[in-house]
């Protein structure tokens, strides 16, 4: 934890000129502080100090490290006792609410608004981070051991859902509340597939499906994320085809990944194969993005992005081919960049028919 709170005020004076960073939002006050919950976490210099509201001062207590945890009340209370701790200081904060920011002006003149420490710090995982992420994704890789089990034909994309979510939970491993998404995964089979990020409905798997299951699931607050498509009685051979060209893509999209490499490059390696398949109008999204403690973080994995990788980066690599109305194939894993990477997710990517 002290490491990582090196790098926070790091990061801070760097990028914001602030020695004070405050944090509002529940993954930057877990980061700082081992708590996730409704509280303030402040930090300058050797000092750590979570303002919370008294509901929450006992589980602050408890599962915080190293930190001084002071109560006051919700709303004007937290902000007012915010003030007066540092007044006169260069404060930097990840606040997202405009109401609150104008709040703090008045409070704290010298008081900015900064996402780069928290996201600069956060970019590169630490050796505790990454083992719960490999933990993630050896619970994911046997969700998909009972995909290949329990799919079967006239079931409904909502019940394998509830299955895979009844493992999940036994697990500890929880939605990611993604706010973008009404569903906890995505389940989609036949056409469904075909919209990279379907809403799970009852649709009932048919003989012929491509089923596309995107597994994305927080255990002790990370994110890992992966995507296998599966098979279902029998299978075109254009469908077949098109899922060799997507597992080769992602080959040649993780054979790119490596410290000092573009971002971009492993975009273009995914991308280049699948234009040169003549099928590069039916991949619509980037390659992949960062993972940690959200769904999506930096660094993003895409044509336009600048990022140079660098060791202990999490990312995904993740193309995908979709034929409108018709079906779509992803196969995505998360990776821990190193100059050999570690893919983290190792259920087979060969098509799995079931």
């Amino acid at each position: 934890m002290q490491e990582r709170r090196k790098s926070l005020l790091k990061h801070a004076q760097k990028s914001a000129d602030c020695d004070v960073l405050v944090s509002f939002e529940p993954e930057n006050l877990f980061y700082m502080t081992g708590f996730w919950g409704e509280a303030i976490g402040v930090l300058e210099g050797g000092r750590t100090t979570i303002i919370a509201p008294e509901l929450e001062v006992g589980r602050a207590k408890e599962e915080s490290t190293d930190c001084d945890v002071v109560t006051a009340e919700r709303g004007v209370g937290l902000l007012s006792g915010l003030a007066k701790m540092v007044q006169g200081r260069k404060v930097c904060t990840d606040c997202q609410s405009y109401s609150t920011m104008e709040t703090l002006k008045k409070l704290i003149p010298t008081i900015k608004h900064s996402t780069e420490p928290f996201y600069g710090a956060r970019i590169v995982k630490d050796e505790k981070e990454i083992a719960v992420l490999k933990k993630a994704s050896r619970l994911i890789d046997a969700m998909y051991e009972i995909c290949a089990d329990k799919i079967t034909k006239g079931q409904k994309e909502s019940e394998l859902q509830a299955i895979l979510m009844s493992f999940a939970m036994e697990n500890d491993m929880f939605s990611t509340g993604y706010r973008s998404t009404l569903n906890p995964l995505i389940i989609a089979g036949g056409p469904n597939g075909a919209l990279p990020h379907a809403q799970v409905t009852g649709r009932k798997f048919a003989s012929g499906d491509l089923i596309v299951v995107d597994l994305t699931l927080r255990y002790k607050g990370y994110v890992s994320d992966a995507t296998r498509t599966f098979g279902l009685g029998r299978i075109s051979d254009e469908a077949k085809q098109i899922y060799e060209v997507v597992k080769e893509s992602q080959k040649a999209g993780l054979k790119a990944v490596r410290p000092g490499a573009s971002c971009k490059s492993v975009d273009d390696a995914c991308r280049d194969y699948i234009n040169k398949k003549e099928l590069g109008q039916y991949f619509i999204h980037s390659t992949g993005h960062g993972i940690g403690l959200e769904v999506h973080e930096l660094p993003t994995i895409s044509q336009r992005s600048e990022t140079i990788l660098q060791n202990n980066m999490a990312i995904t690599v993740e193309p995908g081919i979709y034929i409108p109305k018709k079906f779509g194939v992803r196969i995505e894993d998360s990776v821990i960049v190193r100059d050999r990477p570690i893919v983290m997710h190792k259920f087979t990517k060969d098509l799995v028919v079931v």
